[in-house]
């Protein structure tokens, strides 16, 4: 890793002096030790288990929280990603995300258990997740705000073709009056070298009718490794319609995806409901 992370400056930059340089150090420290582990170790595939724009707002610190994720695929491909890997059409992917705020620019979560309800009817137990979220401080009451996500994956083989895996997941946005614009351009690895790294972004563009109340269309993708994109036969492009409830202690997000190419699923079925303890 030649470049060096630095703690921004300007007027988007809310902290300073000691708190600053500790927040920025503990990212810059993560992300090394993420991305300098790239090139230790096949190319894995990632099966749908939470489909998710990220906003950069997390748990207030001290706060503890859950989020189950459950998609379900209508109309999907009909052949596995891998050999042995999970059938999309018909199958019932879901998770339990647990998240505490550790600070105002820090969260730190897990996602256990990952599962699937294959369309044969069998559960399988898919693996688990360990996350560190960091953001700007109070990014909801910003006008631009900012952050990045890094996960790091254990898989069954029928999950994933690789054991582990892991996500760097970048956040920029910008809320203009009622209007979110948000994007996540995600780097996935399978810690099989730089060269080998997956570009998966995700888009959202919502309006908020209320406090409680917006509205969403949503675009993911997966266009494969940097070195060599898919074509359009194999890559992921799929658009999202939501409809989102945020309420305390509980929220909910629903939406409905249809797929572009012949990499993507006709019809997906997305429901996140989030309870904060």
């Amino acid at each position: 890793m030649t470049g060096i992370i630095r703690p921004p400056v300007g007027p988007v930059n809310r902290v300073s002096g000691v708190r600053g340089i500790m927040e920025w150090r503990a990212l810059a420290v993560f992300g090394m030790a993420l991305c300098s582990s790239l090139a230790l170790a096949p190319e894995a595939h990632a099966q749908t288990d939470e489909i998710q724009v990220y906003d950069a707002t997390i748990n207030e610190p001290g706060q503890f929280s859950v989020e189950v994720h459950n998609n379900y695929t209508p109309a999907g491909r009909t052949q596995p990603d891998f050999p042995g890997g999970v059938v999309p059409n018909h199958a019932w992917n879901g998770v339990a995300e647990w998240a505490y705020g550790v600070t105002d620019w820090l969260e730190l979560g897990t996602y256990l258990p990952l599962y699937t309800v294959t369309n044969s009817g069998r559960a399988e137990f898919d693996g688990a997740k360990l996350r560190a979220l960091f953001v700007e401080p109070d990014a909801k009451e910003q006008q631009f705000f900012y952050g990045v996500n890094f996960e790091l994956s254990f898989n069954s083989r029928h999950w994933e073709d690789t054991r582990n895996s892991g996500e760097i997941r970048p956040i920029l946005g910008e809320h203009v009056g009622p209007w979110d614009f948000i994007i996540n351009p995600i780097i996935d690895t399978s810690f099989n070298g730089i060269h080998r790294l997956d570009f998966a972004p995700e888009e959202r563009v919502a309006y908020n009718f209320s406090e409680t109340w917006a509205g969403a269309v949503e675009y993911y993708a997966d266009y494969g490794v940097v070195s060599d994109f898919e074509g359009l036969n194999r890559e992921d492009q799929t658009g999202f319609l939501v409809a989102d409830y945020n309420g305390h202690p509980d929220s909910v997000e629903f939406g409905i995806g249809h797929g572009f190419t012949g990499g993507s699923d006709a019809l997906v079925l997305k429901l996140m409901v989030t309870h904060d303890f």
